[in-house]
């Protein structure tokens, strides 16, 4: 896209939004809480990548999927939990049979044993990117091939956290006081999952490579939300033909509210319901008020003698700009992890070991240390060439995070791919509790006994999230915590 084409792009917020009706009335979460509880519904959120966790608490986050894990996960109390499939590393090919035997184990967990009459009622959210990068429709279309073909797949990419809305099926991203369409950002160039629609209508149209749109694809609009209200959802949803795609506009989270107490009520009269969503509807969909974010206090292991490491992989521009803020203020020591150097070595493991070593040394002597990866980019033209080579990286970060044999003060790491490699291979994450978030958006993992580092706080930083200076204000907060 042409450099003018992108500036007159730009639309005012504060126009568009009085352009919209207002939201409607009343908070409607303890209805939505309500029928959750009476109608005994359980929401199974497939993420492809751990940052979909950052916008709940206190729900339980597992990175495997056998049928024993997920008929005990089924059946623990609470309104739902996380499935991490990591499944944006993925080639096409591979996600798909990850979703078949995913949506196979569901199934048999649902329906095996004794104890199947009082399993609950699931609802399958496949969480993705709020900038609409990941394997669409190709998870959607597995999971409604194993699981049964929907009545309707709802696609909801409002993340109020970071700042993307949909109005008028445009996806916007907040820039200040401007609304640019994700379609006119560098994440709808990426090399893997990069598309040219602005319009979510084309989008999918475009995604599908043409296999779906025309009459199939539907949209509920912030008229029918914020005047017609949950009844005339409810009717929507009713006559939705099956197997229709619906694009679902919000710009505010009572949208999402009005939009999930239809959906609950769809689904206690029989719909079979499939939704692409980004985070924010996991959290509405759970029945979760907000809550302030967590204390640096409770992010790091006050009075240890040991540094803090942040581990950057990520190599969108937000995470660059980051990386650069927080290396800018000092009170930190760079290691960097030369990618160009890592494929071209003649011995790999080398390499890796003497970056641990690195690493290790400054850790030991107190000091804080972010370990990023070099900052070109060494893809491929080959999709799936692409993906190996960033699972290849993100694979040696965690290696590093592993074979350091101490625990870090505290913990981050940035990036989807990055964090959720650190988290299954560095440190053994078989099972977490998501305790909140550093910052909006930031969420935070408490490991549990068989990983690792028992309660370390684990946080999770999206690389498409906050401003230019959060993970220096983050890393910051942490380092004024005390060691020994």
């Amino acid at each position: 896209m042409k450099e003018e084409t992108v500036v007159t792009a730009f639309s005012s917020k504060e126009r568009l939004l009085k352009a919209i009706p207002p939201v409607w009335p009343e908070s409607l979460m303890s209805q939505i809480r309500d029928r959750i509880q009476q109608r005994r519904t359980k929401a199974v959120v497939l993420d492809d990548d751990p940052t979909g966790t950052q916008t709940v608490y206190d729900v339980p986050v597992v990175t495997e999927w056998s049928v024993e894990r997920l008929r005990r996960e089924i059946r623990e109390p609470g309104p739902g939990f996380y499935v991490l499939t990591n499944s944006r590393s993925l080639t096409p090919a591979e996600t798909q049979e990850l979703h078949r035997e995913l949506g196979r184990n569901l199934i048999e967990a649902v329906n095996s044993g004794e104890e199947s009459a009082d399993s609950p009622r699931l609802c399958v959210i496949s969480r993705s990117d709020s900038t609409l990068r990941g394997h669409f429709p190709v998870e959607i279309n597995i999971l409604g091939e194993v699981l049964g073909t929907p009545d309707a797949v709802f696609i909801v990419p409002f993340f109020a956290e970071g700042g993307r809305l949909t109005i008028d099926n445009i996806h916007y991203l907040v820039q200040g006081e401007e609304l640019v369409p994700v379609a006119a950002t560098p994440f709808a160039k990426d090399p893997v999952f990069g598309y040219t629609s602005w319009n979510l209508r084309e989008w999918i149209v475009e995604k599908s490579r043409g296999d779906v749109g025309g009459e199939q694809i539907h949209c509920i609009s912030l008229d029918d939300i914020r005047v017609g209200g949950p009844n005339k959802i409810l009717d929507i949803i009713r006559g939705l033909p099956k197997g229709a795609f619906c694009i679902v506009n919000a710009a505010h989270y009572r949208d999402l509210e009005v939009f999930t107490l239809a959906v609950l009520d769809a689904e206690a009269e029989g719909k079979r319901l499939l939704f692409r969503s980004a985070a924010s509807f996991v959290a509405v969909r759970l029945g979760l008020e907000p809550r302030p974010t967590l204390k640096p206090t409770e992010l790091c292991d006050a009075g240890s003698s040991i540094g803090g490491l942040v581990v950057c992989g990520s190599y969108v521009p937000g995470s660059t700009r980051q990386l650069e803020n927080l290396l800018s203020q000092g009170g930190i020591e760079p290691v960097e992890f030369d990618v160009v150097q890592f494929f071209a070595a003649q011995s790999p493991e080398k390499y890796v070991t003497d970056i641990t070593q690195e690493v290790k040394k400054r850790l030991v002597s107190g000091r804080h240390v972010v370990l990023f990866t070099s900052r070109q980019y060494v893809g491929s033209s080959d999709t799936q060439q692409s993906l190996a080579m960033g699972r290849r990286i993100a694979a040696a970060l965690a290696e590093i995070v592993r074979e350091l044999g101490i625990r870090p003060r505290f913990l981050i790491a940035k990036g989807g791919i990055t964090s959720s490699e650190v988290a299954t291979k560095g440190l053994g994450v078989r099972r977490a509790m998501v305790r909140g978030q550093a910052l909006p958006g930031v969420p935070v993992w408490e490991l549990d006994e068989n990983s690792l580092y028992p309660g370390l706080r684990y946080i999770v930083f999206p690389g498409n999230v906050g401003g230019p200076d959060a993970l220096a204000r983050l890393v910051k907060s942490l380092s004024e915590i005390g060691g020994a």
